[in-house]
């Protein structure tokens, strides 16, 4: 995950509610420094500090009134969060998936997982499962992940344990330093145009090495019309469908393989128990 730049207390006045800048103000600025406000909106509350999460996308703002709120970086409001009376400054982890806390009061510290429930376009891909499932487990994966390979059982455990509860929807994520990750991906979307995505699916994780030569033979095993396999590989459809999966990849925040979500919410704990501690949960209500 790549860092992001983020704003500190002083940048609170400076930048995001940068006042009206004079023309005089403007004329004395150092010869070869070119600026200019970007954005500014209201906040309903005192601000004492804020922060922007690493991947850049959102705002978090520690007000006098024993919150913090959350805003997109276009100033849309998101939600809040409620803190200790005395927390007077606020920061993020390294992976963005906690906001930490100092209260100056009590001298403590304090960290709140926070993330976000993400919607996910699912149209077109390969599905598994009772399509009026409850329970939507949205996989992004790479054919030559290491980590994918070992934990696509898994995935299928969970699955078979709650048949009728859930359905799982693939997303190709191909890495661009894996060489056959992508012909890997758009084989498999090749062999779903003949029915039959999920055993391809299982083949190419199951093949020892992956490459060109293990790719035609999967294909030939699973009894493919070749000309019509090696024309959909290469067809602009199956590019697009790949190109639309690795979008919502960006757009949900993804940044590495396997991501899991369970209606939405990003799988941290990926043992049984935490799958299916999700899944429960969805069913009970959403955990609301």
């Amino acid at each position: 995950m790549i860092p992001f730049s983020f704003f500190r207390a002083v940048a609170v006045g400076s930048l995001l509610l940068l006042p009206t800048i004079s023309s005089a103000a403007a004329q004395s600025a150092p010869t070869g420094l070119i600026f200019e406000q970007t954005s500014q909106w209201q906040l309903p509350q005192k601000p004492l500090d804020l922060v922007q999460s690493v991947d850049g996308k959102y705002l978090f703002v520690l007000t006098d009134q024993q919150s913090v709120l959350i805003y997109e970086t276009n100033g849309q409001f998101k939600g809040s969060v409620p803190v200790d009376k005395g927390v007077s400054a606020i920061d993020t982890d390294a992976r963005g998936e906690n906001i930490l806390l100092i209260n100056n009061k009590d001298n403590t510290f304090s960290s709140i997982a926070i993330d976000f429930v993400v919607d996910i376009d699912v149209d077109g891909s390969p599905t598994k499962g009772n399509p009026e499932a409850p329970v939507t487990l949205t996989v992004f994966t790479d054919f030559e992940c290491p980590y994918c390979k070992q934990f696509a059982p898994m995935l299928d455990e969970v699955h078979e344990l709650n048949k009728d509860t859930t359905r799982i929807v693939f997303k190709n994520m191909p890495l661009r330093f894996h060489n056959f990750a992508d012909p890997a991906a758009r084989a498999a979307l090749a062999a779903g145009a003949q029915g039959k995505f999920w055993e391809m699916h299982d083949i190419l994780f199951a093949v020892p090495e992956l490459n060109d030569q293990a790719i035609v033979d999967a294909a030939t095993k699973l009894g493919l019309d070749m000309a019509r396999f090696n024309q959909d590989m290469n067809s602009p459809a199956v590019r697009q469908q790949i190109n639309k999966d690795l979008q919502a990849a960006q757009e949900a925040g993804v940044t590495g393989t396997p991501t899991i979500f369970v209606n939405g919410k990003r799988v941290k704990n990926r043992s049984m128990e935490g799958f299916q501690a999700m899944i429960d949960q969805e069913l009970q209500g959403g955990g609301q």
